[in-house]
């Protein structure tokens, strides 16, 4: 084994000695892992990665990945050494640091830029937020696919705009989790070359040894799923490191993962762990111990040798700020001789939209058979894909039901030996495909996935990261409710909705018809920090005529008044999204006939709505009138804030039936009849 020169042992060991006494001054953490593959990540980031600490938000720069977040001290120990500076909202260089050692004294306390694991948009350097284990895996497959399709739409002879490479570090528990193995399955199958994972061998989970509950042969798994497979035998052998991330450089053909055999805790050669060090800190005497095994000072803590950050500036710094600045030269020739391009390339990064890009969007003509939700959705994505080039996504392979893909015939396909295109094929990998949209999202591409709204429940985990890090990410998902009808109640989606508007900053959009399907299509394109649900039905509903009732454009206040009393002053109010809506028109129509003064209020976003002023939300649904039905073909959970405690809500309190269409609603109750019956029944008539 070679051994690490004088100062490359003292960068390694100030790595590891960072990250075991912030987790001892926490009193929390996980100091194992950082300390074993301290050698690692100093040979990637040194040696190898193109990053610029001056700039970390630099177009064409590799991305590195922590996947196994609770290592996170590795992370921030590395920030600090490489000096990599903050950015702020506005993509501006602060010329501070983005982790001061301040806040690594501070690791894990409220407000440190060392919170207990990695947090994008808090952190800068950090790439995307990672905790729970394996989605940091399928997130890097997003990033990768990200770089290789931006490098054929905007690169040109002469002109690399874009390349880069995608690192993660992973440990056993990423690789047990399932997620892991839909990214992997699907890197494999589109062949990204510029992907490479690093899998942590430590054999250590937080109940024991991995021989518990795991024995999977990785090595020969991921050769089936089409990777290169190299091995490093000890974590601390810099040369096996360096010939290992050479392979990877050298493979064009097919993804690599790097298999690196590590002790869990010290990290040192010959010295081995396994008590406890991977979930809590190791003790002031052990500490003592192991800076003794460094040849540390024993008493000093959270220690930088001279020479240490020096040589990070040689290394990283240096390659990485002549990258970025011969990038920087690339591009300003880019703009003169690809202006178009380049306008394209500012634009995508600083998520922004071309001049007029909804010009075209569709309205639709009142029509009492109207569109299905999928299909109107379908019409408005197709404009904004014509006027925004780096709108690309795809489905669970459901494209045929949910109606996404780009038609235009120059949009063509994401392929394994053509990552020309613009659709992509996810596969039957709901998980994955959250996650790789969040990687593209992550990349400034405006990614979308679809599927049915059942199976968001397999997509949960990347939703949430998405809310968490305040990304504009688009998943549409159709097949929305009981009208399913005969697929039945495994398809029939209940709780969905009301589990998908608890998430905190998570747009939950569930329009009522075609007009208002392009309504919420202005919402997704221009949303920079939220990701948005676009909730799709499978069957037709009615396009309403907005000479006669309310203009859609409503729907950028989440809810808004569609038909009202003639005096304005209605005695009920009516309230329903989606589907629902067109049927409380049909009762407020018999109503209005029968002489009762009522109101439909569509409410297709019930977050944007709570956003508005309370003056707004009060002249649509007045505090006196208490007379009121919510309705809609979901769970009833959240509905009462609405309706009070004098109102009443038709929703779906059981699982549906397999049935046709008409015979389910009915059944539950979504009848123009029923919606009637109970408005008489709140306003005391019945």
């Amino acid at each position: 084994m070679a051994v690490a020169t004088d100062i490359e042992e003292k960068c390694i060991n100030t790595i590891r000695t960072l990250s075991m006494d912030a987790v001892q001054a926490a009193n929390s953490g996980h100091p194992g892992t950082p300390m074993a593959l301290a050698p690692v990540t100093y040979c990637l980031w040194q040696r190898f990665l193109n990053f610029d600490p001056n700039d970390p938000i630099w177009p064409n720069r590799d991305r590195f990945v922590l996947s196994n977040g609770h290592a996170s001290m590795l992370l921030y120990s590395m920030l600090h050494l490489a000096q990599v500076k903050a950015v702020n909202p506005k993509y501006e260089t602060l010329g501070t640091l983005s982790v001061p050692l301040d806040d690594i004294r501070r690791f894990r306390q409220m407000d440190s830029k060392c919170p207990g694991h990695p947090e994008y948009r808090w952190t800068s350097g950090i790439e995307t937020t990672t905790g729970p284990l394996g989605q940091g895996l399928a997130t890097s497959v997003g990033m990768a696919i990200a770089s290789d399709w931006m490098a054929h739409h905007f690169n040109r002879p002469g002109y690399e705009m874009f390349g880069y490479n995608v690192y993660a570090l992973c440990g056993d528990g990423c690789m047990m989790e399932g997620i892991s193995h839909e990214g992997a399955s699907l890197a494999g199958h589109l062949k990204l070359s510029n992907l490479c994972w690093i899998y942590d061998n430590n054999k250590i989970t937080i109940e024991g040894h991995t021989d518990l509950a795991f024995s999977d042969d990785v090595a020969t798994r991921f050769i089936a799923y089409g990777w290169n497979v190299t091995r490093v035998g000890d974590a601390n052998d810099l040369d096996m490191l360096d010939r290992a991330f050479n392979t990877f450089l050298a493979t064009d053909d097919r993804p690599t993962l790097i298999i690196v055999d590590s002790h869990i805790g010290y990290g040192a050669p010959n010295k081995q762990d396994t008590s406890g060090a991977h979930g809590a800190p190791l003790g002031e005497d052990e500490i003592k111990l192991t800076k003794q095994n460094y040849g540390w000072p024993e008493d000093e803590k959270f220690l930088i040798p001279d020479g240490v950050i020096e040589t990070f500036e040689e290394g990283i710094g240096k390659r990485g700020h002549q990258a970025r600045e011969a990038w920087i030269e690339l591009f300003d020739k880019y703009q003169k001789e690809f202006p178009e391009l380049a306008d394209q390339l500012f634009k995508m990064q600083h998520r922004e939209l071309p001049d007029n890009w909804d010009a075209e969007l569709p309205t639709f003509p009142a029509d009492p058979k109207g569109l299905a939700g999928r299909v109107a959705s379908s019409k408005a994505l197709n404009v904004v894909a014509k006027t925004v080039p780096w709108l690309i996504g795809g489905s669970a392979d459901l494209d045929p039901s949910t109606k996404t893909r780009i038609t235009d015939e120059a949009a063509g396909d994401f392929l394994p030996h053509d990552h020309t295109g613009r659709n992509f094929h996810y596969g039957v990998r709901e998980f994955a495909m959250s996650c790789v949209v969040n990687g593209l999202c992550l990349s400034k591409i405006r990614g979308y996935g679809s599927g049915f709204l059942i199976f968001s429940d397999y997509c949960r985990g990347g939703i949430r990261l998405a809310s968490l890090m305040e990304i504009p990410v688009t998943l549409i998902f159709t097949h929305d409710s009981i009208g399913v009808g005969e697929d039945g109640p495994t398809h029939q989606p209940i709780e969905q909705l009301a589990s998908l508007r608890v998430i905190p900053n998570m747009l939950v959009l569930r329009p009522g018809d075609a007009n208002e399907v392009t309504e919420c299509w202005k919402i997704i394109m221009h949303s920079k920090h939220e990701p948005c649900c676009l909730i799709l039905s499978r069957q037709n509903i009615p396009t309403l005529d907005r000479s006669k009732y309310a203009a859609a454009s409503g729907v950028a206040q989440g809810a808004y008044i569609l038909a009202d009393a003639a005096d304005g002053k209605p005695d009920v109010i009516l309230l329903a999204t989606g589907s629902e809506v067109p049927l409380c028109v049909d009762a407020y129509e018999q109503l209005t006939a029968d002489g009762i003064k009522a109101r439909v209020v569509s409410m297709p976003s019930l977050e944007i709505f709570e956003r508005q002023s309370q003056e707004y939300r009060d002249s649509v649904l007045p505090p006196d009138v208490t007379a009121r039905v919510a309705v809609e073909q979901a769970s009833p959970f959240g509905w009462d804030r609405y309706v009070g405690g004098k109102g009443a809500i038709i929703g779906m309190t059981t699982f549906g039936s397999s049935a046709p269409l008409k015979d389910v609603q009915k059944k539950f109750g979504f009848t123009q009849e029923h919606v009637v019956s109970k408005a008489m029944e709140v306003l005391g008539k019945k």
